[in-house]
């Protein structure tokens, strides 16, 4: 049985800013409170029966199904299915939106013209619809785990030093493992050990045990390189006794460099086919 539209504004929330939510809208309400949240530049959500067709660089279609829609208010747009993190559908900021009801289904369309594409989500049954004014002033920091700080490297050699080429990762050898293992420009071997916090003498102890290793199983000169963001008191001193050298990285830089990569892949999906 269909339900009533309702509406929860400042009167239910007075201590939050005004939010309008619409419950199982028809399609005349949906049309109106869509346009209005994409005029105001609102973040906008739309729950509901929909299907999508896309038009640009590739050509899809999704076929029905019960998806939350996302309108932000930079003008991007996302389809989400019920699972999974990566939207289905996505047209990027700068939209010009289009919005009609006919037939008994809302359309809603988002067009950009350079590259020239368009994403159509019709809707025939609408659950919720949702339109809020965030503010987001916020700085975002993501801190590396040491197995984002070793992806980093093998993306981007250069983090280490120009000219140093991977040639494995996680390397067997009799102490333990290697983290990255390569060559620089100059063809000498080099063992990495990579600490996410501050490195003492123990992992410096360690990075020496690696570098024996090695050095018994190849006739050819071996570095090693700390990579941490800073080293504890006195390990400089030991590095150079033990002939290993230092090399400081940011984690925040590596999980910079794995974020833009991610978002290559997510661009280079979406270019795709499959969109």
């Amino acid at each position: 049985m269909h339900k009533s539209s309702k509406s929860i504004g400042e009167n239910a929330l007075s201590n939050f800013k005004p939010l309008n939510v619409l419950v199982n809208p028809n399609v005349a309400e949906a049309e109106k409170a869509v346009k209005e949240a994409v005029s105001q530049r609102k973040t906008l959500l739309v729950i509901g029966n929909c299907w999508v067709h896309y038009l640009g660089r590739a050509k899809s279609k999704l076929e029905p199904g019960e998806r939350i829609l996302i309108i932000k208010e930079d003008g991007s747009l996302l389809v989400h299915r019920s699972v999974g993190y990566e939207p289905v559908n996505w047209q990027p900021p700068g939209c010009i939106f289009n919005v009609q009801a006919e037939d008994a289904l809302l359309e809603i369309r988002a067009v950009r013209r350079k590259p020239a594409e368009s994403v159509k989500v019709f809707f025939d049954k609408i659950y919720m619809i949702s339109a809020l004014s965030l503010v987001d002033s916020g700085e975002f920091s993501l801190y590396a785990s040491e197995e984002d700080m070793q992806k980093a490297i093998l993306l981007e050699p250069s983090l280490l030093e120009e000219g140093f080429k991977p040639i494995s990762y996680e390397k067997k050898v009799e102490p333990g493992f290697v983290d990255v293992y390569g060559v620089d420009k100059n063809g000498k071997l080099v063992v990495v050990e990579i600490k996410r916090k501050t490195a003492g003498k123990e992992a410096t102890l360690q990075l020496a045990k690696y570098i024996d290793a090695v050095k018994g199983k190849v006739n050819r000169e071996v570095r090693g390189i700390l990579v941490a963001p800073n080293i504890a008191k006195d390990v400089q001193r030991l590095l150079a006794t033990l002939g290993l050298e230092f090399k400081s990285l940011d984690p925040r830089k590596c999980a910079d460099i794995l974020k833009r990569s991610e978002a290559r892949k997510l661009e280079a999906f979406f270019t795709g086919e499959t969109r």
